[in-house]
């Protein structure tokens, strides 16, 4: 196992769709023992494989649910639910381990639900409504989708994100991932 480099905001990987996973391969649980690794190391809630510069359709999560009980797992090939409403509570901030070191407000579903399967390749779901998870699931989902959640949230905190990537200077520097183990994401 070991820890991988990040993909930051502008990396290719980060905008592409993912493909589904046929086989789980040695590969695959290679990669999967890295991204709980990385995502421990960067204190996420989770990772998807584009976030490591993988296009398989999978994510790994490590978080607390609704009644603060930490839940931890690999999702490959989910299919998310969404429900309850979608909710935008001011005090409430995301953030993302490609956008380093910041975090806004953004509107989710209250609730989620994802369908896919484990490394064992039994299907596995994965539920929560109202805490951190609902939110990871919905965020990672996103990912093999190919997109951030700079492009949920709102015109004026979108315009905030986009300065302060901007302003953090990662293009100019040529910065396409970091390195958790060498810094931690708010000083990327």
């Amino acid at each position: 196992m070991s820890v991988r480099p990040i993909t930051i905001i502008g990396h290719r990987a980060l905008e592409q769709r993912t493909r589904k996973v046929r086989e789980i391969t040695e590969d695959i649980r290679e990669l999967v023992a890295d991204m709980f690794e990385t995502n421990d190391a960067a204190d996420g809630a989770g990772l998807a494989a584009p976030q490591v510069g993988s296009r398989w359709r999978l994510f790994v999560y490590s978080c607390p649910d609704a009644s603060d009980t930490l839940r931890r797992g690999v999702v490959i090939n989910p299919r998310l639910e969404r429900f309850g409403g979608l909710e935008l509570d001011e005090e409430t901030i995301e953030g993302c381990l490609s956008v380093p070191g910041e975090g806004f407000p953004t509107a989710r579903h209250r609730g989620a639900r994802v369908h896919g399967i484990d490394l064992d390749g039994e299907p596995v779901v994965v539920e929560d409504e109202g805490g951190v998870l609902a939110r990871a699931l919905q965020h990672e989902v996103d990912h093999l989708e190919g997109s951030l959640y700079i492009e949920r949230l709102s015109p004026a905190h979108r315009r905030e994100a986009l300065d302060a990537v901007s302003a953090r200077g990662w293009r100019s520097k040529g910065l396409l991932t970091w390195d958790p183990r060498l810094t931690s994401a708010e000083d990327v």
